[in-house]
């Protein structure tokens, strides 16, 4: 457990939206996770649930989040297991670990509960960013329903630049199979956050004050601070995109889904998602160009498309 499960790291370029209510939620294997709650306007809208990508943090969704009450939603935000303020899998706090993906959906459970529980108002949607789109795409596969719509952002279906993971998979797989599941993914920068980088050339985002704001709360909470995956996790994301890349998935899924891709996204294969969602009954897709993967903290030239997109999606988005 990390001293950040029970508040939220606020600083004065990236202040906290008033009325937040912080909660500990217990998900079933006993995993403890941060979840931040906002009623707004009592929720006229419903309840709009943020799911991060990998290594984020709720703090990092202050303005998101503002701009979600603005159009009158509830919002939920949670902090996966091993990242933000929740419970992290491993002693080395700084390892993002999953042994199996599978495991994230505990923790939207143990999310659902608590929306239950404090009557956050329905319907209830999902805003789900990279690895966050991937665990929602293989929940509402299986069956789960209790989200109305969700908006994915940049997810993680495929990987840029490897058409064929083949030659990826197997090493991945191999020094998985070899005990070295909890080190390090060979060839990363370990322990140190990506938002520590300098900002020209990073390939999150291309708005410089945005990408200074995540990265000096960390600074301020620097127990939010997530290095390098594990080949563990790595051979969990492998597993699952390999699922997504059956002609077979998705055929069955209900829940109505809108994909938003980053047209300039060097972490994800646009491509592969757009390909994917044409595959999904009640799924669309649109590609924002020249976003770079982060699309809710690029310039705000891309982030006007990204609401748009997500207003005419969202019939209760005023």
């Amino acid at each position: 457990m990390t001293p950040a499960l029970f508040f939220l790291v606020a600083t004065e370029e990236n202040p906290a939206p008033p009325g937040a209510e912080i909660a500990a939620l217990r998900a079933s294997d006993g995993t403890l996770l941060r979840c931040a709650c906002w009623r707004g306007e009592a929720g006229r809208a419903g309840t709009v649930a943020i799911l991060p990508g990998r290594s984020e943090f709720i703090e990092k969704y202050f303005e998101t989040i503002t701009d979600l009450t603005r159009r009158g939603f509830a919002v939920a935000a949670l902090d996966w297991r091993g990242q933000g303020g929740s419970q992290r899998e491993l002693s080395d706090p700084r390892k993002g670990h999953i042994d199996d993906f599978s495991l994230y959906r505990r923790d939207l459970d143990a999310l659902f509960e608590h929306l239950n529980d404090q009557n956050l108002p329905r319907p209830w949607y999902a805003l789900a960013h990279s690895m966050a789109g991937a665990i929602l795409l293989d929940a509402v596969a299986d069956g789960e329903t209790r989200f109305t719509r969700g908006v994915l952002s940049a997810p993680m279906v495929g990987l840029y630049g490897l058409p064929s993971q083949t030659t990826a998979q197997f090493a991945v797989r191999a020094l998985n199979l070899f005990g070295l599941g909890g080190a390090y993914l060979p060839g990363s920068k370990g322990h140190a956050p990506s938002l520590f980088d300098p900002f020209p050339g990073n390939p999150l985002t291309s708005d410089p004050e945005r990408y200074q704001r995540c990265a000096a709360s960390l600074i301020a909470g620097p127990d939010l601070a997530l290095g390098a995956p594990t080949t563990a996790w790595a051979a969990a994301a492998f597993r699952l995109m390999r699922r997504f890349a059956d002609p077979e998935f998705g055929l069955a899924i209900a829940c109505p889904l809108l994909f938003i891709n980053a047209g300039a996204d060097s972490i994800v294969s646009p491509p592969v998602a757009e390909e994917l969602a044409s595959r999904i009954r009640g799924a669309s897709s649109i590609t924002i160009p020249g976003a770079r993967h982060e699309i809710l903290f690029e310039q705000d030239r891309y982030r006007s498309q990204f609401w748009a997109a997500f207003d005419a999606f969202i019939p209760a988005a005023a």
